[in-house]
């Protein structure tokens, strides 16, 4: 800003909370094995719903994060934010000094918010009426309440958002953050996406627009990215937490450093409400203005962690916009999905997708997409089927396209000591 030189921006911590697990290590050890965490729904009875699985967080206990008295103001979603914070600060072995408060703040990508909460207050409200409706039921339901909420706890008294950008949420805000930092208006941004909408509801309107899987008889192969035989996405839930910080100030305090970041875009599509512009043509754009943003070229781009939803249209223009904006180094670089294997975490999608893609570049490892069994004549890109790849990934793209029109990318640079 101003013509003011332009600050350098590292992830130095990571806490997730998954369908692969809860913290680092176990994400990490699962991506890499290929394991899905995809399996039959049983937050309700599914019987009846042309869709009866999905990804649900296995083995999350929040009293391992929350005192018991505030769990039961707290929508299932706000649980796994505020736990995924807590998991990035331990990681980052940190927590913001006093003198730093000011300059310290919170932007997280949010879908749907608190949709349990909504379903069951309503039932509650039409069987017993108004006056059982919980004083938290506002404050339980709204998306903002979970950057509030990590916020509240670790005293970040500088700028507080959050992002409904429906699946590209958790990718604008980390570019968002990303920015602030940059431009010098933060030191330090805790950021990343959480959703939890495995309800009824949910489950019920997207089975209305076709849009999820009906593979029920074999749930870890269900979400299947770039494969011909894909017939949707798997809706997932659970949340991804990064914590950015200005270098030189990383540096000062001896902070691991997972990458550095460097480029961000977004842009609309201008076309539907819920499918892709033709031939990806706004996702293009994106990671066009990504790259610029990042000052790089397409050629230096080693690996993308693809939107890769395992539906019809956005494989296929997603591979289209691919080989646009990087011509024939498109099928030099390599693309894989982890939504195959933890399914669409909408609004947390570009958070966790962001922290998979950063650990790749860490430790010289790109996780697969699973399932990749029949190849798409529309989808003909490397995808790392099946199994994780070593490689050394210098540069990576992390993508998210959510419904609207409404895409986001980010760039991140492997951190080399200098």
């Amino acid at each position: 800003m101003g013509g003011t030189k332009k600050r350098r921006v590292v992830v130095t911590g990571l806490g997730l909370v998954t369908p692969l697990g809860v913290g680092v290590e176990e994400n990490w050890k699962n991506a890499v094995n290929g394991t899905s965490g995809i399996g039959p729904i049983t937050r309700f009875d599914p019987s009846g719903f042309s869709t009866r699985i999905a990804a649900e967080v296995k083995g999350f206990n929040p009293e391992d994060f929350i005192p018991r008295k505030d769990i039961r103001k707290m929508d299932i979603f706000l649980t796994y934010a505020v736990a995924a914070a807590k998991l990035a600060f331990d990681d980052a072995a940190f927590e913001i000094p006093e003198e730093l408060k000011d300059r310290a703040g919170v932007v997280l990508g949010c879908g749907l918010g608190g949709l349990t909460t909504i379903e069951d207050t309503h039932r509650t409200l039409l069987a017993s009426g108004p006056k059982k409706v919980s004083p938290f039921f506002i404050p339980m339901l709204i998306g903002n309440m979970a950057p509030g909420l990590i916020s509240i706890n670790h005293k970040a008294k500088g700028p507080n958002l959050s992002i409904q950008t429906a699946c590209a949420a958790g990718t604008h805000a980390l570019g968002h953050a990303f920015h602030l930092i940059r431009d010098g208006v933060c030191d330090i941004m805790v950021t990343g996406g959480v959703e939890s909408t495995i309800t009824p509801l949910c489950v019920a309107g997207f089975n209305a627009m076709r849009a999820i899987s009906t593979r029920n008889d074999e749930p870890s192969k269900a979400s299947r990215p770039f494969d011909k035989d894909r017939d949707g996405f798997v809706l997932g839930e659970g949340a991804a937490v990064l914590i950015l910080e200005e270098l030189q100030m990383a540096l000062q305090r001896n902070a691991q450093i997972y990458a550095e970041v460097v480029g961000f875009g977004c842009s609309g599509d201008a076309y539907h409400m819920a499918a892709p512009a033709p031939e990806g043509e706004g996702a293009a754009r994106c990671m066009k203005m990504a790259l610029e943003d990042a000052g790089l070229s397409p050629r230096e781009v080693d690996y993308i962690n693809a939107h890769g939803t395992s539906t019809d249209l956005n494989d296929k223009f997603e591979t289209q916009a691919i080989k646009t904006v990087f011509g024939d180094h498109a099928y030099k670089l390599a693309v894989s999905s982890t939504k195959s294997m933890t399914g669409h975490m909408l609004g947390a999608a570009g958070g966790v997708e962001a922290a998979y893609t950063v650990l790749a570049m860490r430790h010289g490892v790109i996780p697969p997409t699973i399932n990749y069994e029949t190849p798409d004549p529309d989808c003909d890109l490397d995808y790392v089927p099946n199994t994780a790849r070593r490689a050394d990934i210098r540069v990576a793209l992390s993508n998210s396209f959510g419904f609207g029109g409404t895409n986001g990318a980010v760039a991140f640079r492997k951190w080399t000591g200098s």
